[in-house]
């Protein structure tokens, strides 16, 4: 369906790739301490964000593709200049920092702190300052509340309204994003959210879990929609515009693996249809789990980040956008349904 491209530009485990907004830039962060850019239409590497000593967790690119922040576990979050690679700011936390993400605007970015030791983890929120230093302190605080486990990973809704958070023991929790308040919560899965992606429209997410099951809840009630089962833990999950599909990655640890294939690890990005929830295909290719999986902006392509060290980008041939599956299965449905009236 569509020949790789093979980024090498890491010597450790990929933590997480994401596209800017206009899908042009692909960037990716490791366990080698080190960021990178990269042209997303040929590969071709355009430059690294150096200064972290500890494993770089999430990175983040904001709107305009100005300024790029990156959460590690050296417990502190780096502000850099996109286009020259400075580091403009640092945050010294007390704890790691376990994902970072813009608002839509790029006015302000969430961080999710880890717990260890006496801290309890945290999601807080800091404004970005443009023409001048950048505030110390947070904006907003949400402290990991009596009875819930730490969060793991957290995102921004439509409209900046609230903040959707996933949990080491599979809740999902929603805060009001300007106060904090709690709101509601809901438990889909029964081991740790791996990942949280929100639809184009912020309207709907997705989540992944080491309980080898997505799926994707409403914002407005988290509301469970739709479900999608594997064979293998997922870390991560993606929903593609234009075509009605979810992306889902993961795979066996390597200790839970007896040899290096990938068959044998299921290490494959595994294609479902939205709608429908049927797995219509795999793409195979990494020599260890998937450890994120981020779709461009365009639906035009996607990209994969492994344990292997590598990162894989997909674009995708004619025959994606031509396949037909929603046509043949609604009609399927449709005759099926005739048949049972007759």
């Amino acid at each position: 369906m569509m020949r790789p491209i093979m980024l090498k530009g890491h010597e450790r485990s990929l933590t997480q790739v994401k596209f800017n907004r206009e899908g042009d830039l692909l960037l990716s962060v490791a366990k080698d301490r080190v960021a990178s850019v990269w042209y997303s239409s040929n590969g071709e590497r355009l430059g690294t964000f150096i200064g972290h000593i500890g494993t770089i967790w999430s990175i983040d690119i904001d709107p305009e593709s100005e300024l790029v922040v990156t959460g590690s576990a050296d417990f502190s979050a780096k502000l850099w200049n996109a286009r020259t690679g400075e580091c403009v700011h640092t945050w010294s936390l007390p704890s790691p920092v376990r994902r970072v993400e813009f608002n839509a605007t790029g006015e302000k970015f969430l961080m999710v702190t880890d717990q260890v030791m006496k801290q309890l983890g945290s999601i807080e929120v800091y404004p970005v300052n443009r023409s001048g230093p950048q505030a110390e302190e947070p904006m907003l605080t949400i402290t990991t509340r009596e009875g819930f486990a730490k969060a793991t990973v957290a995102g921004w809704s439509y409209g900046g309204l609230y903040i959707i958070a996933g949990h080491a023991d599979g809740t999902i929790s929603k805060y009001d994003a300007k106060t904090g308040e709690f709101l509601a919560s809901t438990k889909p899965h029964t081991e740790t959210v791996s990942d949280l992606q929100f639809s184009p429209d912020g309207t709907y997410f997705i989540t992944s879990s080491r309980d080898k099951t997505a799926h994707i809840l409403d914002v407005d009630g988290l509301q469970m929609l739709k479900t999608y089962e594997t064979d293998a833990p997922m870390n991560s999950a993606a929903i593609t515009p234009v075509k009605d599909f979810v992306i889902l990655g993961g795979g066996q640890d390597a200790k839970d693996v007896t040899t290096t294939s990938s068959k044998q690890g299921k290490f494959e990005a595994r294609f479902f249809h939205k709608v429908f929830q049927d797995e219509i295909g795999r793409v195979n290719g990494h020599f260890g789990p998937l450890n994120y999986i981020a779709v461009h902006p365009q639906g035009t392509s996607y990209a994969s980040g492994g344990e292997d060290g590598y990162v894989r980008l997909h674009h995708f041939e004619k025959s994606y956008f031509d396949f037909l599956y929603d046509v043949e299965r609604t009609a399927q449905a449709t005759a099926s349904t005739q048949t049972e009236v007759n």
